[in-house]
């Protein structure tokens, strides 16, 4: 009966936000017009990480459910390592089953996939789900929650310390805007979180369970596609998210908005105004061909150079031709070839002061070839001469 009652209000929730929040038009916010409700905010450029708009950004606030950011991007991380698989069985606890707050109602001894159980965390804010997983990474919450710490001194996050992984209130809990926007950033990298935060509804056990995703930005916001709401009395409204327009991509952390739906309106409003303002000016996109280089004494006499990631930058509307490219390709490679090996790269310009670099790697592995081949090519340029 709780399972049924709590999809229903899910359902009438996200109907409510839908009709009375209407779908935002990127442009139309002015500088001197945003006004953000919430205690305070962070928007970044993802390319680069350049700050757009801030408010407070540095306050030590509880981040509340926000946390599960963190939680899913050491998932992730364990993932693509191969530490852990998608399919494998993950075994709820005592401990975790005792969480109270957003959970699935795992019961103690049961077995679901941790796949399903990061949608559970992604979708659904899980909090039991968090705790089930971290002992599955680490053998106890604990230990997870020191990992945690010690990911967030990597990435130099200075106002954030983490005492569980699912964001109740706890003593000595507490982030910044700032920080959970580099979070954000850092999460970018990882196609299954971001295909996971993306999901707005996901049926569970059979279908015994529907999860509604708890950011309503993915169904009314065009181009939004991650990552982590979170509420509690003391945290208040809060939003970590992510939307991507023609190449541009933000990401925006929303802390303590007053009013319910107040982490939805601030979000939209922080993004409105970056992509009124910034453009992207892509070049080639990740994977796309930059160019052939010869290779010597191999069982081909070339290899395709493709840029290892996305070739473009950000800048203020109307100065888009500032940015400009170069790149450095050898003419001239020997065998073996690895694929991936890197064979040169791309320099990104804004107005003639060098801003990036992409590295531009082999499309395919090509190999060293044998002494009849290498005989039979040297023999045909003799003939041909």
């Amino acid at each position: 009966m709780r399972r049924t009652r709590w999809v229903s209000c899910g359902m009438v929730l996200a109907l409510v936000l839908v009709l009375v929040f209407p779908m935002a038009v990127a442009g139309t916010e002015k500088a001197a017009d945003l006004e953000v409700t919430a205690e305070s905010c962070v928007l970044l450029e993802a390319d680069s990480g350049q700050i757009l708009y801030t408010k407070n950004p540095d306050q030590r606030l509880a981040p509340a459910s926000m946390t599960k950011l963190m939680t899913l991007i050491l998932a992730c991380e364990d993932l693509e390592k191969g530490k852990v698989g998608l399919k494998d069985q993950v075994v709820t606890s005592e401990e975790a089953w005792r969480l109270g707050g957003s959970q699935i109602w795992l019961e103690p001894g049961e077995e679901m996939s941790f796949e399903d159980m990061l949608i559970a965390i992604a979708v659904g804010s899980a909090n039991d789900a968090c705790v089930a997983v971290a002992e599955h990474l680490e053998g106890s919450h604990e230990a997870f929650v020191a990992r945690m710490n010690a990911e967030a001194q990597k990435m130099g996050l200075k106002n954030t310390h983490f005492v569980n992984s699912y964001g109740l209130p706890a003593e000595g809990h507490y982030s910044c805007a700032r920080d959970m926007a580099v979070m954000g950033r850092y999460a970018l990298r990882f196609p299954k979180l971001m295909e996971f935060s993306a999901i707005k509804e996901y049926h569970l056990r059979q279908g015994d369970l529907v999860l509604y995703n708890t950011n309503k930005l993915l169904w009314y916001y065009p181009g939004a596609d991650g990552f982590k709401t979170g509420w509690t009395n003391e945290a208040r409204f809060c939003l970590v998210a992510t939307a991507k327009r023609d190449g541009l991509r933000l990401v925006s952390a929303v802390f303590a908005a007053p009013d319910k739906g107040g982490n939805f309106r601030d979000s939209m409003k922080l993004f409105n105004y970056g992509f009124a303002r910034y453009a992207y000016r892509s070049f080639f996109g990740a994977g796309s061909q930059c160019g052939m280089v010869r290779v010597g004494k191999g069982v081909e006499d070339q290899v395709e150079a493709v840029a290892a990631e996305q070739v473009g930058a950000a800048c203020p509307r109307g100065q888009e031709k500032k940015i400009t490219y170069t790149a450095d390709l050898p003419g001239y490679v020997n065998a073996p070839v690895k694929k991936g090996q890197r064979l040169g790269e791309i320099s990104i310009y804004n107005d003639g002061k060098l801003i990036k670099k992409v590295n531009l790697v082999a499309y395919k592995a090509v190999d060293r070839g044998g002494l009849i081949r290498q005989l039979g090519k040297t023999m045909g340029k003799i003939f041909l001469i």
